[in-house]
């Protein structure tokens, strides 16, 4: 089946023209694309339906709020296209387009036309993975990696493969559920992921399914197709104002993965991104409508750990009782892993630094490249890129 996309607000029939007309200034700032595919999963009788806020332009976006790179990621880079933050994990940022925009995009950043950190060619992210030992997995990223065409993927996977510490590979993608037909119809992929996927080093597909009603016939037919191939699926989600921020929905979420055989990995807090206040919740919100969720499925759904994604570190969030944030270090930029923090945790507080006391656990990074310039220096308004392209363009 072959997914047209769009990158027109009015190409979008589901909006009125004043919609269109009111959104143009969003679209200005924020990019938007979209395919027919997921475009059907909308109910366009609702205007508070989750799928639409997931990928509609909103005028919440708009409202100053956070920061255009809210986790500092350009300290983590070591080379143009490489980051690496954590001992063992590099990321490789091979492609800056995605299947369609969320909304709530932490790294909506890598969408305009003066940032350029997700690069075509990452041999010399590659070469620097290949002289460092301590990397032993690596985590495909941008954009969405299944974007790319199947021989430019094929081309990395195996320059990867090639280099004997590396025993995990990672594909971080929104397609199993925005595009599934691009992966179970495309033979060459799945027999790609066949050849790199062994029994000693697996290909891991970190999917991005932030509702239950995106795990269509379709998307299972993906997962089935990837597992299939050899492949390992677990998913990750932030837990969001007005899409997933009901723990019947959330719950649900919960038992439909483990019921497609997909492990539920990390729900996040949402980063203090630019144009996201309208997805908001405090910690205290987030961390009761998780715990309610956990309570509706089984063991295999509460395996699901609840992070935030800081500048510092993937912070743990273990409880919030009593005006008490209970935290640990689950992953460390410093290799403090297992740290645990207590804090006061005041009612209004949605991100780690609005916990009083934080700055004693942390440090404001510095930079180990001057190539990356940080897009919080860059202008409020971007640049934006072309970035009305099929997935046969990005060869």
């Amino acid at each position: 089946m072959q997914v047209k996309y769009s990158t027109n607000l009015n190409e979008i029939p589901g909006l009125t023209e004043f919609e269109k007309a009111a959104l143009k200034q969003v679209t200005d700032k924020f990019v938007f694309r979209l395919n027919d595919y997921y475009l059907q999963l909308i109910d366009w009788s609702d205007l508070n339906d989750p799928i639409r806020r997931l990928v509609i332009p909103n005028s919440d976006e708009l409202r100053e709020y956070g920061r255009w790179d809210a986790s500092d990621e350009d300290t983590n880079y070591v080379v143009k296209g490489c980051q690496h933050k954590y001992k063992t994990t590099a990321l490789l940022l091979v492609s800056e387009v995605c299947g369609a925009y969320c909304r709530f995009c932490f790294r909506k950043r890598l969408f305009r036309a003066d940032v350029q950190e997700a690069i075509p060619d990452v041999q010399d992210g590659i070469d620097y993975i290949a002289r460092t030992p301590e990397i032993n997995n690596v985590l495909l990223t941008g954009g969405d990696p299944f974007i790319l065409t199947t021989r430019k993927l094929r081309n990395i996977i195996a320059a990867l493969r090639s280099i004997e510490h590396v025993k995990i590979i990672r594909i971080g993608s929104k397609l199993p559920v925005f595009n599934p037909m691009r992966i179970y119809e495309d033979q060459e992929l799945l027999d790609l992921i066949r050849t790199y996927s062994t029994e000693e080093k697996r290909i891991y597909v970190m999917a991005h399914v932030n509702h239950p009603r995106e795990i269509t016939a379709e998307a299972r037919a993906c997962f089935k197709a990837l597992y299939e191939a050899g492949a390992i699926v677990v998913n990750q989600s932030p837990v969001l104002r007005g899409i997933n921020d009901d723990p019947a929905v959330l719950g649900e979420l919960l038992d439909k993965l483990s019921w497609a055989g997909v492990t539920p990995y990390y729900f996040f807090v949402n980063r203090p991104v630019a144009g996201n206040n309208g997805f908001v919740l405090t910690l205290e919100e987030v961390y009761r409508i998780v715990e309610e969720a956990k309570s509706r499925t089984s063991g295999l759904g509460k395996r699901v750990k609840l992070c935030m994604s800081h500048t510092s570190g993937k912070i743990e969030i273990l409880a919030i009782e009593n005006g008490k944030a209970y935290l640990k270090y689950h992953q460390s930029r410093d290799r403090d892993y297992g740290k645990l923090m207590i804090l006061d945790c005041p009612k209004e507080a949605t991100w780690f630094d609005e916990l009083p006391g934080n700055e004693k656990y942390w440090h404001k990074p510095m930079k180990k490249t001057t190539d990356i310039v940080s897009v919080n220096e860059l202008p409020d308004m971007p640049q934006k890129k072309n970035v009305n392209l099929n997935e046969s363009a990005l060869s």
